[in-house]
């Protein structure tokens, strides 16, 4: 017993000696054991976000363009026959496509922005997804119309 109350006493003067808390320590803050952020590079912040403006202007540009697609079944009546289901199908994907691949690059365009990785490049490859979506909805629409052509 008298043993233990020794250790104890050691204990405490060794502690005093090397300042140890006498406390719990707790783990370290996300912050301290968090890798570094890496730079920001001022000239992909600014590229990005000129790009992201021109993107989103040229989704409503599509989005504006794809009404008139329906002028294709103009054409259809007693003499043409149409596939109006098919013609549906091409405007609904020229229409709602376009805005939705457009949203999801600015989406990734932010996230990569707030990660500091580079960003840039998401915005074109958007709006020449967005493009590309736009003419796979015409090339549909133009389809359902018998006779008619790129």
């Amino acid at each position: 017993m008298a043993r233990a109350s020794t250790g104890g006493a050691s204990r405490t003067a060794d502690a005093a000696r090397h300042s140890y808390p006498l406390s719990m320590t707790t783990a370290p803050s996300a912050a301290a054991t968090a890798a570094p952020l890496r730079p920001r590079r001022t000239w992909d912040l600014v590229l990005s976000i000129v790009l992201l403006v021109l993107v989103a202007a040229l989704g409503l540009l599509l989005f504006a363009l794809a009404p008139f697609l329906v002028m294709a079944s103009d054409s259809c009546g007693a003499s043409t026959v149409c596939d109006s289901g098919q013609i549906g199908s091409g405007f609904l994907v020229a229409w709602v496509g376009p805005p939705v691949v457009i949203l999801l690059g600015i989406v990734a365009t932010i996230v990569l922005l707030v990660l500091r990785r580079l960003a840039f490049w998401v915005p074109l490859a958007a709006a020449l997804a967005g493009i590309g979506v736009f003419v796979v909805g015409a090339a549909i629409v133009i389809g359902g119309v018998e006779g008619a052509t790129f």
